[in-house]
């Protein structure tokens, strides 16, 4: 078994003050036990505007953001899913990729996800209205990786309502789903824990979902309820408001037995490829 975390963080403009944040949060998770934490979407920056992602946009290996990670896991010896963070678009120089960054516990990245679906939507009975797409390109390719917590699948927040985006992560191996996300309060609200233990459910993997919690400066309220689900669907840890960890022991023993005695994913008669 090995104890990982979910962070929750309620991000500002300012990147200095939100990677010191992350850096408490970090190493408070780590004091608690955990060998693998995972930050929020947008844990480095939620701008006053959209555009300001690309301002504080990195090249590809270089730039503060990323030498706090790669610095950051070396120190705490622990694996970082880094959230997203605005990695420079070379097609394209007016937007940016929404990057999903891994690193080991010896500071190396070995892994990017790219976020593949936008948020553009007005959210229902308000008047919040986003755009993801004027300012991101969208990814295209999905990520499971070898890790020594299983096999990590990676997804970010809004991919969290394509469930075939899932199917293809399962059938390549799946075990873990690491969901960093930025849910806003009335969505939330409605669907968050719903469509993250769906998720665990119908494929029998660990969900770790961290997710931004709170009121930020540019107006925007987000959901909270950081959660680590089991692949039965239960929630062992929940962090509902304010800055914070959620932590739970992932057991792929337990997991590989769930699966050998309800051999659901076995039974499918439509695959995704």
């Amino acid at each position: 078994m090995s104890k990982c975390a979910a962070i929750q963080m309620a991000s500002s403009p300012n990147v200095s003050s939100n990677l010191i944040e992350a850096e408490r949060l970090i190493a408070e998770a780590v004091k608690a036990g955990a060998k693998l934490v995972a930050l929020p979407e947008n844990f480095a920056l939620m701008g006053q505007t959209e555009f300001d992602k690309i301002n504080h946009k990195e090249q590809e290996g270089s730039g503060p953001i990323q030498d706090f990670l790669e610095n950051t896991a070396k120190k705490y010896a622990v694996w970082i899913i880094a959230g997203t963070m605005p990695i420079a678009d070379t097609n394209d120089k007016d937007k940016v990729l929404a990057a999903c960054l891994v690193y080991n516990d010896q500071g190396e990245r070995v892994a990017r996800y790219d976020k593949i679906h936008l948020f553009d939507v007005h959210v229902p009975e308000t008047e919040e209205v986003y755009r993801e797409s004027d300012t991101i390109a969208k990814g295209t390719v999905p990520l499971v990786i070898d890790s020594p917590f299983g096999k990590l699948g990676i997804a970010i927040c809004y991919d969290l309502r394509f469930p075939e985006l899932f199917r293809t992560l399962q059938e390549q191996g799946m075990e873990v789903l690491i969901l960093p996300s930025a849910f806003t309060e009335k969505t939330g609200a409605a669907h968050w824990e719903l469509l993250l233990r769906a998720r665990a459910v119908e494929n029998l993997c660990y969900v770790i979902a961290p997710n931004q919690g709170g009121f930020h400066v540019n107006g925007r309220q987000t959901y909270g309820h950081s959660m680590i689900i089991d692949p039965w669907g239960s929630v062992l840890d929940c962090k509902k408001t304010n800055a914070g960890f959620v932590t739970a022991d992932i057991d792929l023993t337990q997991l590989h037995k769930t699966r050998e005695s309800f051999p659901v994913l076995q039974h499918r008669q439509i695959s995704c490829g």
